[in-house]
């Protein structure tokens, strides 16, 4: 009874896998489709939906998709961002500002998105970021176009019904390196100066997917890895360069809650990226966790270890404030 619902979302998530660009809408409208065709299916008339079903059934109706929004142009480039935004709902709504991986020099905001829905099935607003990407610019443009991004979000506010004070940046890889950098960098950085739109940066929590935390570790020696040199390129002075995007450079008292996940055994950020974060970030009194997955790789984490994750974020996001602990969220 359920096999056309499999295929349906096994589509979807293969067509992603496969970096396939799908249209913001369609990725919606196909997860909704899915369902659509299992309730075409013959069978008893008792037969109920799912949770997760029903929830999917009724999606398309509850969120209204502004694609490809322009937060901030830079080389002649648009950076842009797709909104989902919730319907129907009574005072702002609380944001996911999801930034997309791929060592700064690949991915994108449509390839990724999946990795957003639980936090649509929470009712909550999502801004998917597109950042300049290696062959755009190098190092530190990803860093300073996702704090643009930020204060896009916040200076419009107001036309979509955003909660400012329930930001939260999440991100996978180099998109957890960004999401660090864009919750912890102040404006004294200099890095958001040629932002278009200013508003107050700070972010109300961060979750943070296996990024990298000291980019220098990953330019030289016997973690050096091909992706961060790349960003880097030829600048002189890279080195100082990485320091600047590098999160564990902007540890310090008053940051907001931080949320790790990282593997043990990931061949292409060291575990021990995490650790160090953590430990420092202990050690200047902020609240942060660390969530370690034992033998796991670079994501691909099984659905047991991906619902494990997903409950101890939603329970460190109800402890912060953020999302009723009745709600329910899953992860895929």
């Amino acid at each position: 009874m359920l096999e056309p619902v499999k295929i349906g979302v096994s589509l979807v998530v293969w067509l992603v896998e496969k970096g396939v660009l799908m249209p913001s809408r369609l990725i919606l409208s196909a997860i909704v489709l899915s369902v659509f065709a299992f309730l075409l299916v013959p069978g008893p008339a008792s037969a109920q939906l799912s949770q997760s079903a029903a929830w999917a059934s009724y999606l398309d109706n509850e969120y209204r998709v502004v694609p490809d929004v322009t937060y901030h142009v830079a080389n002649n480039v648009e950076n842009k961002v797709d909104l989902y935004l919730p319907q129907n709902v009574s005072g702002p709504t609380p944001v996911y500002m999801y930034i997309h991986g791929g060592g700064w020099r690949g991915g994108s905001k449509e390839r990724y998105f999946l990795r957003a829905l639980p936090y649509l099935e929470m009712g909550w607003a999502v801004v998917n970021v597109q950042y300049r990407l290696r062959h755009v610019s190098r190092a530190p443009a990803a860093v300073e176009d996702c704090l643009c991004a930020l204060h896009w979000v916040k200076s419009n506010a107001d036309e979509y019904n955003f909660d400012t004070s329930r930001i939260v940046v999440g991100g996978n890889s180099a998109g957890g390196h960004l999401s660090l950098t864009t919750g912890m960098i102040s404006s004294s950085s200099g890095l958001d100066l040629g932002c278009e739109v200013k508003d107050e940066l700070g972010v109300a929590a961060v979750i943070n997917w296996y990024g990298i935390t000291d980019v220098g570790d990953l330019l030289q020696g016997e973690n050096e890895k091909s992706y961060a040199v790349e960003w880097m390129g030829s600048l002189s002075d890279r080195l100082d360069v990485a320091r600047r995007v590098s999160p564990l450079s902007y540890v310090r008292e008053g940051l907001p809650p931080i949320f790790t996940i990282h593997g043990t055994a990931d061949p292409t950020v060291p575990y021990q990226h995490a650790v160090r974060l953590h430990e420092a970030l202990t050690e200047a009194g902020v609240s942060n966790e660390l969530h370690t997955v034992p033998g796991g790789l670079h994501g691909r984490f099984t659905r047991d270890e991906m619902e494990t994750i997903y409950a101890q974020i939603h329970h460190f996001l109800a402890r912060h404030g953020l999302t009723d602990v009745t709600a329910t969220t899953e992860g895929e």
